[in-house]
């Protein structure tokens, strides 16, 4: 059986009656409270717009899965939720990967194309654009800087975006203990690399006899990573002002809900930051946020783009806090939709958690794809479609849906022709971009970088005093890689680091207690 169709019938079913299984789909669909529209009914070669495939607004916290080939609409179906959640009030995180998702702030242009798919599903098509807000990590690109601290990303994550392997995890868990404990901030990359390298020393050695070591091999390791890491340009990732992750949680005076579309393609080149970023995100809103249960809709709906790079090679450990913290956050209001191009790119505790699907198009052309299409369709209920055969031909904007009910059952499995998008589809030009986001109120918050003392500066405020100047030249001498040697000398020669440490830790407090991924969990502006 086919699924194409190029026009509506009639009337919903035609001459006359509707088929059983039609039936059984459109009362499955056929909610009484707010819902959001994805489309109309595909049934044997034609588009059918009196039945509406729809989900209700509470479920969307119970997380989903938007997957397909490249090219097969899966980006316009975010930007078509996303619109629909915010004119219901819920603020909506986008990750941009192409940077086409601007656009959404923009109303839409009235062609053809829009005005033939809005027949052929039934929709009241108006342009419009919705309130956003554009970010951009570490101010690559034109939006607001999003910045993390090192101390408040934690050493699981950094792990992850620095390749570490398990046991290299476990001595920069180590450092970040011993950094805790003393009230030494980590900040940005050039404070860590100090701490790790004044803990190999022969005095730094002693202060971490009482809860284990760090041996030099491994500690050259993790030197040697950040140091690749800044060389790659990854230091303006890290600093502060740090990213206050309650600003993704706003809504406009008009009631809407703001659409914080975080800019990537100047780092798509850097898939590994960019997905472990978004993981840190989701992980501080997840120990920020107190439960609330089931709601009458979600606080925010979190788009996790590229989501296969969060998953490869990731450890045990890893995996299992992504599975926690999905599991966790259902309840605190917060829906978590991954996107990938298929679902076997994501962990099956985490696709068994997640409730709404909209898979578009996958293709069949190698064994391993014809493998991937089985796997995929045995990840549905059971439906009257042949579903090889029917993700196989799907068409540009076409999906096969299935979502959780009002009731909380899967519904069932529906062929579907999405609606078009009201807000354009494409991105805004530089110049209406960068005046966005000079006119944002998180502008004069984040956008100036700010560097204050921290650990690097308190390690190289405790060598003794003396006339020597460095080795090679008098005067200030300029960062180079020689720089870190240094720091090594002067603190190992300095008598008073240990004082020093125990004291700045009695001064500044106790350790930092961290959630599920290491991040830090503190008190944070409101």
């Amino acid at each position: 059986m086919s699924d194409r169709g190029t026009a509506p019938s009639a009337g919903p079913w035609g001459a006359g009656e509707p088929p059983v299984e039609v039936r059984k789909i459109a009362s499955g669909y056929a909610f009484t409270g707010p819902a959001l529209d994805l489309g109309a009914l595909l049934w044997d070669g034609a588009c059918h717009p009196g039945v509406s495939v729809r989900v209700p607004l509470p479920v969307l916290n119970r997380h989903g899965l938007v997957a397909g080939a490249t090219g097969t609409g899966k980006t316009k179906t975010l930007q078509l939720i996303a619109e629909q959640l915010s004119a219901q009030g819920v603020p909506v995180f986008l990750a941009d990967i192409k940077g086409d998702l601007s656009g959404i702030a923009r109303p839409g242009r009235d062609d053809d194309r829009v005005r033939e798919r809005a027949a052929e599903v039934g929709q009241e098509w108006t342009p419009a654009g919705f309130p956003a807000e554009f970010l951009a990590l570490g101010g690559h690109g034109h939006g607001i800087p999003v910045r993390a601290t090192i101390t408040g990303f934690g050493p699981v994550l950094l792990a992850k975006a620095l390749g570490l392997n398990h046991t290299q995890e476990q001595s920069l868990a180590l450092v970040f203990h011993y950094a805790d404990t003393k009230g030494l901030e980590l900040i940005d990359l050039k404070d860590l690399r100090a701490v790790v390298a004044f803990l190999t020393s022969d005095e730094g050695r002693t202060e971490l006899r009482g809860i284990g070591g760090l041996s030099a091999a491994t500690a050259g390791v993790i030197l040697r990573a950040l140091t690749a890491f800044e060389a790659q340009g990854m230091a303006d990732f890290f600093g502060e002002p740090e990213f206050d992750t309650a600003d993704l949680l706003r809504t406009a005076p008009d009631g809407r809900g703001i659409v914080s579309v975080l800019e990537l393609p100047a780092v798509q080149d850097k898939p590994l930051l960019f997905s472990t970023f978004l993981m840190w995100l989701l992980a501080d809103l997840f120990h920020d946020l107190p439960e609330i249960g089931d709601a009458d809709k979600p606080r925010l709906v979190f788009f996790f783009d590229e989501a296969h790079l969060l998953f490869d090679d990731a450890s045990r450990a890893f995996l299992d806090s992504i599975t926690q913290t999905v599991r966790l956050i259902r309840s605190k209001g917060v829906g978590v939709f991954f996107v990938t191009q298929s679902p076997k790119d994501v962990p099956g505790d985490v696709l068994a958690q997640l409730g709404n699907r909209v898979q578009h198009a996958l293709r069949a052309f190698t064994p391993d794809d014809e493998k991937a299409l089985r796997a995929t369709v045995r990840t549905f209920p059971r439906s009257a479609y042949d579903l090889e055969e029917l993700l196989t031909g799907l068409g540009t904007g076409e999906a096969v849906v299935t979502v959780l009910g009002e009731t909380g059952a899967p519904t069932p499995v529906a062929a579907t022709r999405l609606r078009a998008p009201e807000s354009l589809m494409g991105p805004v030009d530089a110049a209406a971009l960068d005046e966005a986001v000079h006119t944002s109120p998180l502008h004069g918050r984040y956008a100036q970088a700010v560097d204050r003392e921290s650990a690097y500066e308190r390690l190289g405020a405790a060598r003794p005093p003396g006339p020597a100047a460095p080795v090679g030249g008098t005067g200030a001498a300029p960062r180079e890689e020689k720089e870190e040697p240094s720091l090594v000398e002067q603190v190992v020669a300095s008598g008073v680091f240990r004082s020093l440490a125990r004291s700045v830790g009695t001064q500044l407090g106790r350790e930092i207690t961290r959630s599920l991924f290491g991040t830090a969990r503190r008190r944070r502006r409101r």
